[in-house]
């Protein structure tokens, strides 16, 4: 079957801008972010030791009372953050988990206020961040919750 004159132009216009757009364009685009920004690139992971726990832009599972939970009444389940407020309202439970003191656990959320403009906006704090510190901070605590 021959392909009518008046659409021959058109079908090369398409396949040249599929390749272009749809292949040429990702790759290209990909390769200069994998080297300009290596580590945000690959998901900001998170380590703990050698060993990569997550990632600090997605929602890690949080099950155990010893650790901070990301919000529960999130639309998407990946955000990674909750607000300072959501934050000092898990401390209670926190604290009798642990054993550690309330003012310990604010001075470690205090430690991780992030504004959504630079200094001004809304406080928030990274989840992943906070527990990773705690686990750092206090290994005889939560050192049976660490496989591996």
């Amino acid at each position: 079957m021959k392909i009518p004159e008046k659409f021959s132009a058109p079908l090369r216009m398409a396949l040249v801008s599929m390749v272009l757009c749809g292949l040429l364009f990702p790759v290209v685009v990909t390769g200069i972010a994998e080297v300009a920004f290596p580590y945000q690139s690959v998901g900001e992971q998170a380590t703990l030791g050698n060993h990569t726990v997550g990632s600090y832009l997605i929602a890690q599972e949080f099950n155990a009372s010893v650790f901070f939970h990301p919000r529960n009444d999130s639309a998407s389940g990946v955000d990674p953050d909750i607000t300072i407020s959501d934050a000092y309202s898990q401390i209670p439970g926190i604290s009798n988990a642990t054993g550690l003191s309330s003012a310990i656990l604010m001075n470690t959320v205090d430690k991780f206020v992030q504004y959504t403009m630079i200094s001004f906006g809304t406080e928030y704090m990274n989840v992943l961040k906070v527990n990773l510190y705690l686990i750092n901070t206090y290994p005889g605590i939560y050192s049976h919750y660490v496989s591996g």
